[in-house]
């Protein structure tokens, strides 16, 4: 599968854009565990076009993390032109996604995001300049429809590809549903099987398991499969899912640390230990991020990077499933201070997780 120039291999694993998650640690944590490509958070294009200062720190990309796109969303075409055009110069990402899918009230309901389902020559005109103004290869992100009285992904699709994407990402609800019921894959599917369409999809919704994946790949047909609320506290599922998906399913819960090579052998599958220590990594580079953007006050740089890890601790599955976790759970979410986190988080190997 490729993207422009871009070179994916066969049966890629993306990682979705997600407000508050995929910042650049996350992100350089899914890519060591078998992303293909990371997005960054979504960026407002009208804040970029104000340079706001918080909306440009989201443009820092690494190399290590490449291929990366950058999801802008908006509503007006001028604005999103310079928006693009300030992400292409100051980030150079490889990729520039159009936001036509987060169903939030504060982005759909002001007209931009899913919201653009309703209005969708604007959509399509927005879409249209935007792939004129830079020379990034241009992906769009959207949903079905915006209700289920209007699935309109199956004429979507070929007006965009006219409009010269160079891929799409299918997100298999419509913005009624937010994040509700289930992820239908049908339409998707029409989409890849339409013959007219000829630039990858991109499926995503609901994909928590090696098993769905593999699924989506084979009986939809999708070129990529992109993952997202299954990563909270789980960057390693990218491994597993690789692993199932080249090894034709027969051992698709055997873990690995890192990719395997011939020198190596096969390494060890992650026992939950190693799998604290990967959420702990992540504490350490919230921390240090913020530090390094903020300043001085380590107390509330600490503070502020635990806030952004609880997220994962409270959705990893490695502690799901303990009997009498509750209070350790809330003790742990409640932790302002990396000293009283790390603490508790020993003693949760110590009790739980030592072999």
């Amino acid at each position: 599968m490729n993207i422009g120039n871009i070179q994916f291999g066969d049966r890629p694993l993306f990682l979705a854009p997600m407000e508050d998650v995929t910042d650049i640690g996350f992100r350089q944590l899914c890519k060591r565990f078998g992303a293909a490509m990371v997005y960054t958070e979504f960026v407002s294009a009208e804040a970029l076009v104000r340079s706001v200062k918080s909306t440009i720190s989201k443009l820092t990309i690494d190399d290590a993390e490449r291929p990366v796109g950058i999801q802008i969303y908006g509503r007006d075409v001028p604005q999103m032109v310079e928006a693009a055009q300030i992400v292409e110069e100051q980030a150079h990402p490889d990729v520039i996604d159009l936001n036509f899918g987060c169903p939030v009230k504060k982005v759909a309901g002001k007209g931009a995001g899913a919201g653009m389902l309703q209005n969708i020559p604007l959509l399509l005109d927005i879409t249209r300049e935007v792939v004129k103004a830079v020379k990034t290869p241009v992906t769009v992100k959207t949903r079905l429809g915006w209700n289920k009285e209007q699935l309109v992904i199956t004429t979507l699709a070929e007006q965009l590809q006219d409009c010269g994407i160079q891929a799409l990402t299918i997100h298999g609800r419509t913005r009624s549903q937010m994040y509700t019921g289930e992820a239908d894959w049908t339409l998707i599917g029409e989409v890849k099987a339409n013959p007219r369409i000829h630039i990858p999809i991109i499926g995503n919704g609901d994909i928590t398991t090696p098993e769905q994946a593999k699924q989506a790949f084979e009986r939809y047909g999708v070129d990529a499969v992109m993952i997202g609320r299954a990563t909270f506290g789980r960057p390693w599922i990218f491994q597993e899912i690789r692993d199932y998906l080249d090894e034709g399913g027969t051992n698709g819960r055997r873990l690995r640390g890192k990719p395997r090579t011939k020198e190596e052998g096969i390494p060890h599958p992650l026992t939950n230990s190693e799998k604290l220590d990967i959420l702990i990594e992540q504490l350490h580079i919230n921390i240090e991020r913020i530090h390094a953007i903020k300043g001085k006050d380590i107390s509330e740089n600490e503070y502020r990077g635990i806030l952004h890890t609880r997220r994962h601790l409270a959705a990893t599955p490695i502690f799901k499933g303990i009997p009498d976790f509750r209070q350790t759970r809330i003790a742990m979410l409640r932790a302002n201070t990396l000293e009283e986190l790390e603490g508790i988080l020993s003693h949760c190997r110590e009790k739980y997780f030592e072999e």
